[in-house]
């Protein structure tokens, strides 16, 4: 069962989030907090998988909330949900270490299967959020090369399935090879590429 915690400061917007989570027999909705001082709290208390954030909200942001949970709980995952897209937004966030980002006019399914996704260890983004993070790096790289020389073979297989999205497990099942196993190649691609975490490496794969 996926632990979710539900952080928006429109009543409304959470009733119909937690309407959609409570019908997926894989969901359970653990609390829910309506300004990111409270989430804060309710994160340390509850202990969520999941933290379904939003971003303007009254006390403390979304962006200062979801840098507070993950420097005390690193394994939470935050995911970004909001009617947002904007550089400004965007890329805070990331910053402060959410693992994927939504948009609020996303289908319902989309944020189900996101829920799950972040769960599971992938990073999830709404389509042209997506798109526009990776022109960003194909430009970026563009201007400053880095080098893929050093990395090996399966370390090259390992960064094509991280810009696909997957999960370390999935990658796993993909390869043939234990998640442990994954999780060293990630932790030596993001050593080689200079990746600070995951979504940076994605993008790293994707400018490539």
């Amino acid at each position: 069962m996926i632990r979710v915690l539900l952080v928006d400061d429109q009543h409304l917007i959470r009733a119909g989030l937690r309407m959609l989570c409570e019908a997926q027999p894989d969901i359970e909705i653990v609390g829910e907090a309506d300004n990111g001082r409270e989430a804060i709290s309710l994160a340390t208390r509850l202990v969520p998988d999941v933290v379904v954030m939003d971003l303007r909200m009254p006390a403390v942001d979304g962006i200062t909330a979801t840098s507070r949970i993950l420097a005390d709980r690193p394994a939470t995952r935050v995911l970004v949900l909001t009617t947002f897209g904007d550089d400004d937004h965007l890329y805070p966030a990331l910053t402060a270490g959410a693992c994927g980002f939504l948009l609020k006019d996303a289908p319902p399914a989309d944020l189900i299967d996101g829920i799950r996704r972040a769960a599971a260890g992938a990073s999830p983004f709404s389509q042209e959020v997506l798109q526009r993070l990776v022109q960003r790096a194909v430009h970026a790289r563009a201007e400053t090369p880095q080098p893929t020389a050093g990395l090996t073979a399966r370390e090259r297989d390992v960064l094509d399935l991280v810009a696909e999205g997957l999960s370390n497990t999935e990658i796993a099942d993909r390869l043939h090879i234990g998640v442990t196993t994954v999780k060293t190649h990630i932790t030596n691609l993001m050593a080689k590429t200079n990746s600070p975490n995951r979504v940076r490496l994605a993008l790293f794969a994707r400018g490539g």
